[in-house]
């Protein structure tokens, strides 16, 4: 009888502590308020990162906690978006994501624009684009949709001629006058600034030109125009629009502050979307 009744005890003391326990745990969930959602968001360095840091604090009063994780491809932050290791990603601009989409079979789609970023042509051989010699290297991005858009930057300024109508789609398959006999080297968007050395000149996105401390204003001897169509997007996956902390970053984005942050902070070398 008597080991019964401690057992009986014992059981008892076991359950009181495991309800202790659990009391405690959900009194760390409540303190404080509600506690904050969670919003994982891969992004390049420069700006993205930047852009989504300055908006932390602003999230952070709406219940999301956003943890910014970054990226220096522009592959790897679209498979981990797919594959719910994020919830949304900001890095690319519409015609890459839906190439991307078209040849992965993925189902990701644009949340909103945020900026522009021009893209450059930069050179440590000449200083003026008009200068250029014949039978010089250019390197321009390997991936079909900035290859194509280094390709119609380089016939703005003049240096060669594509097909009419290619667009985006651009290749070198598609120059059709190249008076300079030019040759077009293809590289990794992100290795690109490490090619100035070996090239006469190097047509570099913005976000990979200023973290290799170029300024896309005063740096680039050629520069997309301001109309670019090629705005920076919020990616995430097709059906998530509307969770209630995905329209609260685009929300948070999408405001005079963070207007009044790129004008400020990267002074035309990255221009508002919105």
């Amino acid at each position: 009888m008597k080991k019964l009744i401690a057992t009986v005890l014992a059981v008892a003391a076991l359950a009181g502590l495991a309800a202790g326990c659990g009391g405690e745990k959900k009194a760390e969930k409540t303190a404080g308020g509600d506690k904050k959602v969670v919003l994982k968001v891969g992004a390049t360095p420069v700006p993205h990162a930047e852009i989504l840091n300055h908006i932390k604090d602003a999230l952070a009063k709406e219940g999301v906690d956003l943890q910014v994780v970054e990226f220096t491809d522009y592959v790897k932050p679209n498979l981990s978006l797919n594959d719910k290791e994020l919830d949304a990603n900001f890095f690319q601009h519409e015609p890459y994501l839906k190439k991307f989409c078209e040849d992965r079979k993925l189902e990701l789609v644009s949340l909103c624009k945020v900026h522009i970023e021009p893209m450059g042509v930069y050179s440590k051989k000449v200083k003026d684009i008009k200068a250029i010699k014949d039978g010089s290297v250019i390197a321009i991005p390997n991936d079909p949709t900035n290859g194509g858009r280094a390709l119609n930057i380089l016939a703005k300024a003049g240096l060669l001629k594509l097909k009419d109508g290619v667009g985006i789609a651009a290749t070198v398959n598609d120059i059709v006058e190249n008076p300079k006999n030019l040759k077009i080297q293809e590289a990794e968007a992100a290795m690109l600034p490490r090619t100035l050395d070996d090239v006469d000149l190097a047509v570099i996105n913005s976000n990979f030109a200023m973290e290799a401390k170029l300024n896309p204003t005063k740096d680039a001897i050629f520069i997309e125009p301001k109309d670019s169509p090629y705005a920076n997007i919020v990616a995430v996956r097709k059906g998530d629009e509307n969770r209630p902390e995905i329209q609260k970053l685009k929300k948070a984005l999408l405001t005079d502050d963070v207007r009044k942050f790129l004008e400020d902070k990267y002074k035309g070398s990255i221009v508002p979307a919105f």
